[in-house]
C-alpha cells in the first residue's frame, strides 16, 4: 500500500446485531492491515444500545418520558415510569448477565419477581398449558436454567426498546432502525428530512459516541459499512456529525445495502454527507481510493466509486482485477469489545436464536456463490456472480488466527451457499489438525451432501445447516431454476438430521404461477419433513421481485408483469409486479406460518394440513407418505 500514513476508521453503524460483531468491519480492517495502513474499527450500533441503558440514558428516558404529552402517553412509557426505580437497578444486572459476567442471576430472573414485566412478557401467554403449568417448561426443560433467563431478560430490554419508540422516536429497533426511510426508497427526500429534524435522545447519543470516537481514533478516513436499510439513517447521522466536527475527515459508505439499492445512484445530496460512495467488495476500491485521498492516484482511477463533480453525482470505474480471495487476509476482532456484546433469546426458534445468541466468529468460504442460478435471488451482482475459493490451507489458518485473537471456537460461515466440494475439504482439514471448532452456515441441499459428507462436517463441528427449499414444489423448483428436488432435499435434511446436525429449511410463498393448491401442496411437504425427521425448523417469507434477479430482469419468462418504477435517484431494490394466477397470498401466509410454528413445536403434526388456512383451500395431492418413501434405501 502506497499511502500508510493515512489513518482509518470502519465504523459499524446501528442497527446491526447485539451478538456479534457485524463482520465487515473486520474484514476491512484486516485486510488494510495486511496492506500497511493503519485502520481501527468500532462498533457504535453496540455501543448505542449500551449506552442508552447506561444510568445516565435511563435517566434521560425517563426525562423524555416525563415530556410527553398525556394524550400521547402509552401504556409502555406509563409502566417505565411506575417502576423506574427498579428498573434503574435492575438494567446493569441484565445487561452484564446478557454479556456472561454475572450468570448466577439468572436464578433472580427465573423467579419473574425479579424483573419488572411490560408488554412484552404478555407473549408468555402463548406458551401457557395447562392451568398452573410453567409456561416455558415446554421450550426449556427443568434444566434450562439460564436459557430461560436469556429468553425473560430479553423481553425486558424490547420492554425497554418499546419505550424508546414511544417516547423518543417511532423508528426505533434493535435491528431495522427507521428502514422505511431507505429500503427500496426512489426518494431521498424523506431521508433527507428526518436527517435535518432537531435531534432526539437516540440522535444526540449517537453525535457524542461518534465525537469520542474521533477524538479516541483522530482518523484521516471513516469508512461506514452499511449492511442493511435499517442501519442506513444512523450511518447517515455519524457522517452528519463527522462534518460538523471534522470536515476534513473524508468519509467512505459501503456494503451490502449499498451493493444492491444504489447501484444506479444520482441523489447528489448523497454527497453533503459521504465523500465517496463505493460499490461491491470493497478491498480494491478502497485501495484506490486511498491513493486518491493521498494525492498518488486521480480522481478518473477510482474503482467502483461514486462522487459528487460540480453537483452531479459521477460513477468512474477504472478496470482493476479485485483481490484474490485467498489474499484478502484474516480478519480481526482487534478494537472491539468482544465481552460485552449482547447474547440476547427473543425467538424460540432453534435456528433463529443462533443469529442472536452467543458470539460467533464470522468468515467466508469462499466469495459468491458456485450455483448463481436461482431465479429469485440477485446472481446479476458481485456479491453472487463473482464465484472464488480460498484454499482449505488458508481457511484454517485464519481460523486458528481468528480464535488465537478472539479466544472464541464458534464460527458462523456467511457464504450465499458454501459449495460442498470447499467445505469436504474444510473439515477434513480441520480433523487433520485437530482444531476443534463449532461451526454452522448456509448450503444449497444438493446431492453432493451424501450421508458421509453430512457425517464428516459433523465430525469437524458442525452444528447447524440452513438452505432453501424455497417453495416445496418440483414444477416451481425447477421455474427458479434452484437445482433440487422435494425428494432430494428430504434425503439431504435426513442425512444432515441423523448426523445430529440442527436443519433449518428457508421457504417461500407467493412466487409468480405459484397457485392455492401448490401452497397448500408445500406445507403438507414440510409436514412430512418434521414428521420424518428431516427438518427441526424453517421460515416462510413472501416473495419479493428485485430489479437485479432474473425475474426482475426477464419477468415475462415467469409470466408476470413488472408494475413501473416510480421516478427517483436514490435507492432501487423491490419492484412490484402482476400475476396474473389468482391466489390469496395474504390468507395463505398466515396458514403457513401458523402451521410452521406448530410443527417447530411438535404440535399438530398428524392433523389436516387445510386446518391451518384462515381461508377455504383445496385438499392437498401430495400422498401421505411422499417423504416416508424418498427416504426409503434405493
Amino acid at each position: 500500500m502506497s499511502s500508510p500514513s493515512l489513518r482509518v476508521l470502519a465504523v459499524i453503524p446501528p442497527m446491526t446485531q447485539l451478538n456479534t460483531p457485524y463482520p465487515s468491519t473486520a474484514y476491512l480492517t484486516g485486510f488494510l492491515r495486511s496492506r500497511g495502513v493503519e485502520a481501527q474499527q468500532v462498533d457504535l450500533a453496540l455501543a448505542l444500545v449500551l449506552d442508552l441503558f447506561s444510568p445516565q440514558g435511563l435517566s434521560a428516558l425517563r426525562d423524555a418520558v416525563q415530556a410527553v404529552p398525556a394524550p400521547r402517553r402509552t401504556p409502555q412509557t406509563a409502566w417505565f415510569d411506575a417502576e423506574f426505580d427498579t428498573i434503574a437497578a435492575v438494567t446493569p444486572r441484565v445487561l452484564a448477565f446478557l454479556q456472561g459476567r454475572d450468570p448466577t442471576v439468572a436464578h433472580r430472573i427465573n423467579t419473574r419477581a425479579f424483573l419488572p414485566e411490560g408488554a412484552r412478557f404478555a407473549s408468555l401467554e402463548h406458551y401457557i398449558g395447562e392451568e398452573g403449568e410453567d409456561p416455558l417448561a415446554w421450550a426449556f426443560g427443568a434444566l434450562g436454567l439460564q436459557d430461560r433467563a436469556r429468553h425473560l431478560a430479553t423481553l425486558f430490554l424490547n420492554d425497554l426498546a418499546d419505550v424508546l419508540r414511544d417516547a423518543v422516536d417511532p423508528r426505533f429497533e434493535f435491528v431495522r432502525y427507521a428502514e422505511k426511510l431507505a429500503a427500496a426508497q426512489p426518494h431521498f427526500d424523506p431521508l433527507a428530512v428526518a436527517l435535518a429534524t432537531p435531534p432526539h435522545l437516540i440522535d444526540t447519543t449517537l453525535q457524542r459516541l461518534t465525537r469520542e470516537a474521533l477524538v479516541q481514533h483522530a482518523p484521516d478516513v471513516v469508512l461506514l459499512s452499511v449492511p442493511f436499510p435499517g442501519s442506513v439513517y444512523a450511518a447517515f447521522r455519524i457522517a452528519q456529525t463527522i462534518k460538523t466536527e471534522r470536515p476534513d475527515v473524508v468519509t467512505v459508505l459501503g456494503g451490502g445495502y449499498v451493493n444492491t439499492e444504489l447501484r444506479e445512484l444520482a441523489e447528489p445530496r448523497v454527497f453533503d454527507f459521504f465523500d465517496f460512495v463505493t460499490l461491491d467488495a470493497g478491498e480494491r476500491p478502497l485501495l484506490a481510493l486511498l491513493e486518491h485521498v493521498a494525492g498518488k492516484r486521480s480522481r478518473s482511477r477510482l474503482v467502483r466509486t461514486f462522487h459528487r463533480e460540480a453537483g452531479e453525482v459521477k460513477y468512474t470505474n477504472f478496470v482493476e482485477p479485485d483481490i484474490p480471495f485467498d489474499e484478502v487476509g484474516t480478519p480481526t476482532w482487534d478494537g472491539l469489545p468482544l465481552d460485552r456484546y449482547l447474547s440476547l433469546l427473543d425467538m424460540l426458534n432453534p435456528m433463529n436464536r443462533l443469529w442472536s445468541d452467543g458470539r460467533w466468529n464470522k468468515l467466508t468460504v469462499a466469495h459468491g456463490c458456485y450455483w448463481k442460478k436461482c431465479s429469485f435471488c440477485d446472481v446479476s451482482l458481485d456479491y453472487i456472480s463473482r464465484y472464488e475459493a480460498a484454499s482449505a490451507s488458508v481457511l484454517v489458518d485464519r481460523i486458528e488466527a481468528i480464535v488465537r485473537e478472539t479466544g472464541q471456537t464458534g464460527f458462523h460461515f456467511v457464504d450465499e451457499a458454501a459449495p460442498p466440494k470447499a467445505l469436504k475439504a474444510l473439515a477434513e482439514e480441520l480433523l487433520r489438525r485437530g482444531v476443534a471448532i463449532s461451526w454452522w452456515g448456509n448450503i444449497r441441499f444438493e446431492k453432493t451432501f451424501t450421508p458421509e459428507l453430512c457425517q464428516l462436517l459433523a465430525d469437524s463441528g458442525c452444528i447447524a445447516i440452513s438452505g432453501g427449499l424455497e417453495v416445496a414444489s418440483d414444477r416451481l423448483l425447477k421455474l427458479m431454476k434452484k437445482g433440487v428436488s422435494v425428494e432430494q432435499v428430504a434425503r439431504v435434511t435426513k442425512a444432515f438430521a441423523d448426523a445430529g446436525v440442527l436443519v433449518h429449511a428457508y421457504l417461500m410463498y407467493g412466487f409468480p404461477t405459484q397457485t392455492t393448491q401448490d401452497t397448500v401442496d408445500a406445507l403438507e411437504y414440510v409436514r412430512q419433513l418434521f414428521e420424518n425427521g428431516c427438518i427441526h425448523s424453517g421460515f416462510f417469507h413472501r416473495f419479493a421481485c428485485t430489479v437485479h434477479s432474473p425475474v426482475g430482469l426477464n419477468p415475462a419468462e415467469y409470466g408476470v408483469t413488472l408494475q413501473p418504477m416510480p421516478p427517483g435517484r436514490f435507492a432501487k431494490n423491490d419492484i412490484a409486479f402482476i400475476d396474473p394466477t389468482p391466489t390469496d397470498n395474504d390468507g395463505l401466509g398466515q396458514g403457513l406460518k401458523k402451521g410452521l410454528y406448530n410443527f417447530m413445536h411438535g404440535i399438530g403434526i398428524d392433523s389436516d394440513i387445510r386446518s391451518w388456512f384462515p381461508v377455504r383451500v383445496p385438499k392437498t395431492t401430495v400422498p401421505r407418505r411422499f417423504i416416508e418413501r424418498a427416504l426409503a434405501p434405493r
